[in-house]
This record gives structure tokens, sequence and C-alpha cells, in this order.
């Protein structure tokens, strides 16, 4: 099976950035899993997605393209790099840190699908194993990555998500929206504010005022069951049995 090679866009000025997905969203077999106007949350989205390739402009607010693309070569992972910009003295500096190839705008399409081309075959073409997803998330000063198969809850607390995990809690900057929609098959909603591992439902119960709440395997934590929320969890304990 070939394997779609997923790409994340960075460029600071918005109708390039749309212009550039749509170009790139045309192109067979590559997939756009995010897109951004600054490189300052780049690296922490790779090590998010993981992505295979990343179209990166050069000129932009803070960090310019070159030094972000030094720190996406000391990714685990690193993800192939093209380079768009309007300045073509930068050439040199591209290929100094293995660019694959140096488009300048505006980005023809017969342009950026010969790039596109260039990574396919630099790319393994059959699709591999695929790794377990994981959280970047933080334990005070300290980030960890969390193996999906390790959360059993996550629970939307102000600007943070707590991620409820066999080696206790931490905090991830992200939404229960984002979160819902990326492991849609694993967790559950059971609140507006409560994702719940669908493999790690124990029990439901009803407190002592009144609320009903769900027990979990391996966690202490029991989170509120909305009204709204309580037929589709009696379905999901049912299927579990």
């Amino acid at each position: 099976m070939t394997r779609v090679l997923d790409a994340y866009l960075v460029d600071d000025e918005a109708p390039a950035l749309e212009r550039l997905a749509r170009l790139v969203g045309e192109v067979e077999g590559i997939r756009v899993v995010g897109q951004a106007r600054d490189g300052r949350r780049l690296i922490e989205e790779c090590h998010r997605l993981s992505p295979d390739l990343v179209l990166l402009d050069i000129e932009m607010p803070g960090d310019n393209g070159v030094k972000l693309a030094r720190q996406l070569r000391a990714l685990p992972r690193p993800p192939a790099l093209i380079f768009i910009t309007a300045f073509e003295q930068y050439a040199v500096d591209a290929f100094d840190v293995n660019a694959v190839d140096y488009l300048v705008k505006p980005v023809r399409r017969e342009r950026l699908a010969q790039a596109l081309d260039r990574v396919r075959k630099q790319r393994p073409t059959e699709e591999p194993e695929q790794p377990e997803p994981v959280l970047v998330a933080r334990l005070g000063e300290r980030v960890m990555r969390i193996p999906i198969s390790e959360v059993r809850a996550l629970i939307a607390e102000d600007k943070y998500i707590s991620v409820h995990h066999l080696g206790g809690v931490a905090l991830v900057e992200d939404s229960l929206i984002n979160l819902e929609a990326r492991f849609a098959s694993r967790f559950l909603r059971i609140h507006r504010n409560a994702l719940v591992a669908l493999p790690h439902f124990r029990a439901l119960f009803r407190d002592a005022s009144g609320a009903d709440r769900v027990e979990i395997d391996d966690v202490e934590c029991q989170p509120e069951v909305s009204r709204r929320n309580l037929p589709e969890v009696r379905r999901a304990l049912k299927g579990a049995k």
C-alpha cells in the first residue's frame, strides 16, 4: 500500500498559506496535517504530528526558516524540508540544512509537484508499521511523552487538559475538541469537559449528591457524566461487557 505523506505548512502571510494549502491538497498522496503563520509552535507540532514533510517560509517574524530547519534536523524523526520564499539569496543556506528543494514565490503548481515528487522518492513507498501515538505533556518543568494506550481520562481545566494516565497526572496544552477528533475511536465524551478511554470503563454510579460518575481502570479520578451524554455512556458500558 502506497504511503500518504503528511505535510505541515508554515508561512506568515495568510493568503500565501491558503494558496499553498490548496496547491498541496491537490497533489495525490499528500495530506496537509497542520499549518501555522509563525515558527513558534513548529517544533512542538512536529513532535506531536511527526509529519513526513515541512514546507517552510524563510522570512518570518522570530526565528527564520533556516534556524528552524536546524532545529528540525535534531528531531528523532526529522521531516523532509522544502523552503518556499520570495528571496533567492537564501538558496545556499537552504541546501546547507539539507532541504529537498527551494521554491521561489509565487509557487507554480508544476514546480511544487516536482519538489513533492523528490520527497516521495526519498521516503519509503510502503506504509510502515505505525508507531503508537503519544501526547506531549508537562509535569512541572518536565516535558514528557505519554503513549495514548496509557491514558485513561482527559479532563478540561481552564486553559489546560489534565491527562490522567498510568504514571499519574500531567498537563497538555490542547483542546478536548482536537483530542476527540484525533482519537475518536479510543475516547468517549462523557461531559463537555471530559473524555474517557473506552477500553477502561469500569462502572457507572451515582454519588451522594446525585451526580452520575464513571469509575475508570488504574486511576482515581471519577469524572461526572452529563445528562446529555448518559445514554451513550450506558450503551458503551453494555458494549464493553
